[in-house]
């Protein structure tokens, strides 16, 4: 029987889920700040983030995988050096102060607000004015390295700051970069969570409800609610993210504090 507490973590993970078949955006930036305020600490919070997220991942790559548009090969390619960045950055957690772990994630949030726009303005510009001049394997390395450094730290997907940069150093399709990235997420949230599994951090059952929150939310959002106003369903999601990320800098100052 699910308490109450079960259903905050579902309902959370629906709400993940709308927004991240909404924005294709990840659902640890929801995650994470709905597990801190429900009192875990934010080694919790991160860990059990990274579970949720491999299984919303995993379903949509295999869904992909079927329609035939995953490229295993640059998934491998951008997903191995995310790997061993997800890896440290699953143990420098607990070796972190978390006063700066909570302001590092309230700047992230602000930067998602950013990389989103910049998406956006990608996805109606595709291809740059000016080529940028980096050498394709080291553009791999780093956007997947990144990607796995973010997940293992903050417990986000990192499709947020991939996608565009997949599309500015690799000159990919908005929809190829979208489908590559979330491939290459099931491989960094998988090392993410073993790392932070190995700290001792992951709240497996929690991990699972959100989960299947976020299976549930994405499938409606991406089936349905496309219709909604682009301009109104991003604007929500900035403001929530302005709200969390305030939220995030009071939590550091009171933890800096103390």
């Amino acid at each position: 029987m699910i308490t109450e507490n079960g259903w905050i973590l579902l309902v959370g993970g629906f709400v993940s889920g709308l927004f991240a078949g909404l924005l294709g955006i990840g659902g640890g930036t929801i995650l994470v700040p709905i597990l801190i305020s429900m009192g875990y600490n934010y080694a919790q919070a991160v860990a059990t983030s990274s579970l949720a997220i491999v299984m919303t991942s995993l379903s949509g790559s295999i869904q992909n995988w079927r329609m035939g548009y995953v490229r295993l090969e640059q998934v491998i390619w951008l997903g191995l050096p995310g790997v061993f960045t997800a890896f440290l950055a699953a143990h420098l957690v607990n070796q972190t102060p978390k006063y700066i772990l909570k302001a590092a994630f309230g700047f992230l949030l602000l930067g998602t607000i950013y990389l989103s726009q910049w998406r956006k303005q990608l996805d109606e510009n595709p291809q740059p004015s000016t080529p940028v001049p980096i050498n394709p394997t080291l553009a791999r390395i780093f956007t997947g390295g990144m990607a796995g450094f973010l997940a293992g730290l903050f417990g986000i997907g990192g499709g947020v700051i991939m996608v565009p940069m997949q599309m500015w150093f690799l000159k990919e399709a908005i929809k190829v970069a979208i489908q590559t990235s979330l491939g290459v997420v099931v491989i960094t949230g998988i090392s993410a969570c073993l790392g932070h599994a190995r700290e001792g951090n992951v709240l497996w059952l929690q991990g699972i409800i959100l989960g299947i929150g976020g299976l549930i939310g994405a499938q409606i959002s991406t089936r349905y609610l496309p219709k909604l106003p682009d301009k109104v369903v991003q604007m929500v999601f900035n403001g929530f993210l302005l709200v969390l990320s305030g939220y995030f800098f009071i939590q550091a100052w009171q933890d800096y504090q103390n």
